[in-house]
């Protein structure tokens, strides 16, 4: 499972959530085609200690395609568009290519992946709000997928927080801002051609 990827689609939830979270996010797989915005990362283990932080930003246009940019502390780039997802470690130059429905099909990513039938992959409800924020709640309906749970925050109808936790009790936090809601993204944005003398793993 790489948990990148579920970071990524979890992006692909943000949407206004004035009325009950899971009506709200109903609505915004129909109205929201494109966003992108600045993230920073936070992974915690079961007792609450800090493993690994990140940042950078991130890009996507449903469905299916994404752009996803670790800044800090290394380089990496996530690049999906639309049939493959192309994973480019900077440092080793080595490029990983995953299909994109052997990568997402039984996780989050499947709703980046703009299916509108989310709920047969997914059981929503609304939770109660907390630290100011309105929560969705998301459980994958196939064990085997890895995620155990996932919290949507949003406030005041901007998307602000994104938590999920593993089979292993691993808590990624995820902190959004500049976010911005269907911005023009042209379809090279979402391409990806492998360095030079890159190390290429898949296809």
């Amino acid at each position: 499972m790489n948990w990148l990827l579920l970071a990524v689609t979890l992006l692909a939830l943000a949407g206004p959530a004035r009325a009950g979270a899971v009506e709200e996010f109903r609505a915004f797989t129909t109205q929201t085609r494109s966003a992108r915005g600045d993230f920073s990362q936070v992974v915690v283990d079961r007792a609450g200690k800090v493993l690994r932080e990140a940042s950078g930003t991130f890009s996507l246009s449903r469905p299916g395609k994404f752009r996803w940019t670790y800044v800090k502390p290394y380089a990496q780039l996530l690049v999906g568009d639309g049939q493959k997802v192309w994973i480019y470690d900077t440092d080793l130059n080595q490029v990983t290519i995953r299909a994109m429905d052997q990568t997402l099909s039984a996780t989050p990513a499947a709703l980046l992946a703009g299916s509108q039938d989310f709920e047969k992959v997914f059981a929503v409800e609304d939770l109660p709000p907390g630290d100011g924020l309105t929560w969705l709640g998301a459980k994958p309906r196939a064990a085997e997928s890895g995620l155990e749970s996932a919290r949507i925050g949003f406030n005041k109808g901007t998307l602000e927080k994104l938590e999920f936790v593993d089979s292993f009790g691993q808590r990624t936090i995820i902190t959004v801002s500049k976010f911005e809601k269907n911005p023009a993204l042209g379809a090279d944005h979402f391409k990806f051609t492998p360095p030079k003398g890159a190390d290429v793993i898949g296809g």
